[in-house]
């Protein structure tokens, strides 16, 4: 009785340990490639999945998820002889998993050694000022060449980016001082351009002052003459006012006596002002002069008078 269960226990552990040995649980996006006797017999996809003991063996395991692999920098010799270190990052994903296992020994070392020798022949074609320009192109070209040289491996390569682009330290110094000297010539310019247009400015405010002034001075010559005829014009009207008054007061009763008395009284005050004046006093030769001149302007007022009459 107890061999029987000592023969019982063995075969249900030989039971088990095949169970697990066959038995397969695949994780939600991987395959696993499974070999029959040696050679490929399907692909196994997320499950659970039990093999054949002795026969079936699980050759691979692929992770369908998209893959990151570092490219080791590597020395890079530009169009114009300059060598550069240059590294990257690759990105892949498989899309076949049988023919990542037998299309090539290892697809993630084929990728990396393409990549490296697309990046050189990339950066070869160009010169070194090109390269920091052209990182888009030359990420392009090595996605290119590696994605075509992978469909055989069932791998697809989605994009490569350059990491670094490391020049000798003697280049880096001469490209500094290149771009102090753009630099410092950026800023002459801004300078002379900042300079010129302050000219141009001033010159047209002076310009635009000048024409102002210009046509301040002109009003002011028109308002000064359009003044000055106005008080011509005024003073016209009371001229001619003051003579119509005058003349009025001539017809008037006792008109010519008053004006025979004003001008009398006229002529002695100016007489009198000259005496002030100077020292030398002019005496007319005839003192009767006053009397003659009152008398000839009152004939003049009479005649005035009785022309003005014969009119009405």
């Amino acid at each position: 009785m107890s061999e029987s269960l000592v023969m019982v226990a063995i075969l249900a552990a030989i039971v088990i340990i095949l169970f697990l040995k066959t038995a397969r649980v695949v994780p939600q996006k991987s395959e696993f490639v499974v070999e029959r006797l040696g050679r490929y017999y399907k692909t196994l996809g997320a499950g659970f999945h039990i093999l054949i003991p002795f026969l079936d063996r699980v050759a691979y395991k692929r992770s369908l998820k998209e893959e990151v692999m570092d490219i080791p920098s590597q020395i890079c010799i530009t169009r114009d002889n300059v060598s550069v270190e240059v590294d990257g990052v690759i990105y892949l994903m498989v899309v076949d998993s049988k023919l990542s296992s037998y299309g090539i020994e290892n697809y993630k070392v084929g990728a990396s050694q393409l990549a490296q020798t697309s990046l050189r022949s990339a950066i070869g074609k160009i010169d070194l000022d090109k390269t920091f320009e052209e990182r888009e192109s030359i990420n392009q070209q090595v996605v290119e060449a590696v994605d075509e040289a992978a469909q055989n491996w069932g791998v697809k390569v989605l994009r490569y980016e350059i990491k670094d682009i490391t020049p000798p330290n003697s280049v880096m110094a001469a490209m500094e001082g290149q771009m102090k000297a753009e630099r410092e010539k950026r800023a002459a310019i801004s300078i002379s351009e900042g300079d010129r247009q302050s000219r141009i400015n001033r010159a047209e405010g002076a310009r635009q002052e000048a024409i102002a002034l210009s046509e301040g001075e002109k009003m002011k010559r028109i308002n000064e003459a359009e003044g000055r005829a106005r008080e011509i014009e005024l003073f016209a009207d009371a001229t001619a006012q003051g003579i119509r008054t005058v003349a009025e007061a001539l017809a008037e009763r006792g008109g010519v006596a008053a004006a025979n008395l004003r001008i009398a009284e006229r002529y002695i005050q100016e007489f009198g002002n000259i005496a002030k004046e100077t020292n030398t006093l002019v005496i007319p030769s005839n003192v009767s002069d006053v009397s003659s001149m009152v008398a000839t302007l009152t004939t003049v007022l009479e005649g005035v008078q009785s022309k003005k009459g014969d009119k009405e």
